[in-house]
């Protein structure tokens, strides 16, 4: 397996190709589903939380609903699109449940953990970086994709490099890793509930950057191309993997091994191909899920 930078700079590569070729749709609804078919009567161990949810024949999960390539919904769109989608589908459809049975709930970052604690939704899939922080409150499975921090900034920034955030404000979405990484650098972080929010904020020059992955700065850089320019190679490790609760442990060996499964038949990529990488450049390889610790 290519280490985590050559996958992230492969990963940014695609998505720089999807902006250049498809630039006027970036926050485009267009359909990314790659097809994905329930699994027809699917058994797990009785009692446990996957059987539940298989013989309900339906699942709530959490994904970003403006997030670029990565997990959106316009006002009037049915469902969200983008990888993270296509990566709950995925798993939806090991239960049994076909996309049109999933229940979509917007989760912004700083709502992740309460909704899985609540039980507000069974999973979380919206670009939620695992760290051991998180885990000691859910469950995180996965990696399921790599990618890395970098900045979002006008396109006359004098800002290009991780020296001239010292003192400067940048923003981020309160509940990230991303804002504590950025004033680790000296920036002023600032913490807004949407990445929606942030992006406005840094148009109208009240920040002076916005910083996440890369993935989603080049979604952004897209939608306002002219305006927004994505800057400096990255310089964090993010690795998204897939929440659940910590009630049900049961639930991580299932989600890694629905993940292998995905990207051993080619789903993985499918789904890959079909939102970050529409322009057909060559896929990232999947990187391998960590082992689920006993609990």
């Amino acid at each position: 397996m290519p280490p985590a930078r050559n996958r992230t700079a492969a990963a940014s590569i695609a998505v720089l190709a999807l902006i250049l070729t498809d630039c006027g749709n970036a926050g485009s609804s267009e359909s990314s589903d790659v097809g994905i078919k329930a699994t027809d009567k699917p058994t797990f161990t009785v009692g446990g939380r996957m059987q539940k949810l298989a013989d309900a024949g339906k699942i709530t999960i959490g994904v970003k609903f403006d997030q670029p390539g990565v997990g959106f919904k316009g006002a009037t769109d049915k469902m969200p699109v983008g990888f993270d989608p296509e990566i709950a589908k995925i798993l939806a459809a090991s239960l049994g449940i076909a996309p049109e049975k999933i229940a979509w709930k917007e989760t912004i970052s700083d709502n992740r953990e309460p909704f899985l604690e609540n039980g507000e939704v069974d999973l979380v899939v919206a670009s939620y970086s695992i760290t051991d922080e998180r885990r000691k409150v859910v469950g995180q499975a996965g990696p399921y994709y790599t990618t890395g921090q970098q900045l979002l900034v006008r396109s006359d920034s004098k800002i290009d490099s991780l020296a001239d955030v010292k003192g400067k404000e940048v923003c981020s979405v309160t509940g990230s890793t991303s804002l504590n990484q950025i004033e680790a650098k000296g920036a002023k972080p600032r913490g807004f509930d949407t990445f929606s929010e942030c992006v406005d904020q840094v148009l109208n020059g009240t920040v002076d950057a916005m910083t996440t992955d890369g993935a989603l700065l080049l979604g952004y850089a897209a939608q306002h191309k002219g305006q927004l320019k994505v800057v400096v190679k990255p310089f964090s490790d993010e690795r998204w993997g897939v929440g659940y609760s910590r009630k049900h442990p049961e639930m991580c060996q299932w989600i890694t091994d629905t993940l292998t499964k995905a990207e051993k038949d080619g789903t993985w990529k499918k789904a890959f191909e079909t939102t970050l990488g529409k322009s057909g450049v060559q896929t990232p390889t999947p990187p391998a899920p960590d082992a689920c610790l006993a609990s």
